[in-house]
């Protein structure tokens, strides 16, 4: 039994499952073998998109919860491995309220992918944005990641969110609130990781919002 994939003509890449076995003859010798070959690609597509659901946001197409915790778990690893950093920046949208009140949670998702987007464009390829749920993004930067470095991401992020977002012929100017947490000098584990950057992240709101700690 044997799944393999290949290239066709036209570019398309499809999937075989074939299953066969030997038959002998009457002295033990083998005759011929008999089997069939099956078209499984359409079985391995919806396969490899629950899968893919599993892990991602399906609003933002963003890593989720689950794929972030991995994420953060293997780059504390590594760091210990290498007496490198890990950053992790905890962002909540300020106001983004205002926009499901006014326009309705349709009108607010749009939003959500427009803010993904521009997040994205704040990150390096090596570190990982993932959305938590609702108005929550987290970013982990890993190796090397220092206070400097983080201030300058976070004031990248905030500085990508000031512009005003329109949606529904109307705009909305929302900003964030961003708590910062550093391993090993904050957070002694992944986990401690999370709650200090999010104490300090509620402290960015409490000091007024669109500003970091």
């Amino acid at each position: 039994a044997i799944d393999y994939r290949f290239v066709a003509r036209e570019g398309e890449l499809i999937w075989f499952s074939e299953r066969g076995k030997v038959v002998h003859g009457p002295h033990g010798e083998p005759v011929h073998m008999i089997g069939v070959s099956q078209d499984v690609t359409e079985r391995v597509r919806r396969e490899e998109e629950v899968r893919y659901l599993a892990y991602h946001d399906t609003l933002t197409g963003l890593p989720n919860r689950r794929l972030l915790e991995d994420r953060v778990k293997q780059a504390v690893f590594l760091a210990q491995r290498r007496d490198t950093s890990v950053a992790l920046l905890s962002i909540d949208l300020d106001r983004f309220k205002e926009v499901n009140d006014a326009l309705g949670h349709k009108a607010g998702d749009a939003v959500l992918r427009e803010i993904s987007n521009r997040l994205q464009g704040c990150v390096r390829r090596s570190d990982t944005l993932a959305r938590q749920g609702g108005d929550e993004f987290v970013i982990v930067i890993p190796e090397s990641a220092q206070d400097a470095e983080c201030a300058i991401v976070a004031e990248k992020i905030l500085r990508s969110l000031a512009a005003p977002v329109r949606v529904d012929g109307r705009e909305f100017t929302l900003g964030a609130s961003i708590g910062v947490s550093l391993y090993p000098d904050d957070a002694s584990d992944w986990e401690a990781l999370f709650r200090n950057a999010d104490v300090a992240m509620y402290r960015a709101k409490e000091l007024g919002r669109n500003n970091y700690r």
